[in-house]
């Protein structure tokens, strides 16, 4: 089987951390990729969910920020969660 090559680029912090998850796993980059690839093409599709997680949606960065904000000036209201 003929092979090529591919480059991607990614986020050193990211690399490393993929890195050692590999090293964990017994395997390197390329195989976790290939394994990926592989799992695409039977399946289809991307095996995993991807999607946004509202947690980090612009409205909400905006309202935590004017929150904290307002925690900070001392105009905050106590939460019922929030233990002394």
């Amino acid at each position: 089987m003929s092979q090529t090559t591919i480059s991607i680029r990614m986020d050193t912090d990211l690399k490393k951390a993929l890195e050692l998850v590999c090293n964990d796993l017994g395997i390197n980059i390329s195989t976790a990729v290939t394994i990926l690839a592989k799992k695409m093409i039977r399946e289809q599709r991307i095996p995993f969910e991807v999607s946004v997680d509202p947690f980090y949606s612009e409205a909400n960065m905006r309202y935590l920020k004017k929150a904290a904000a307002a925690l900070d000036a001392g105009e905050g209201v106590e939460h019922s969660l929030i233990e002394d």
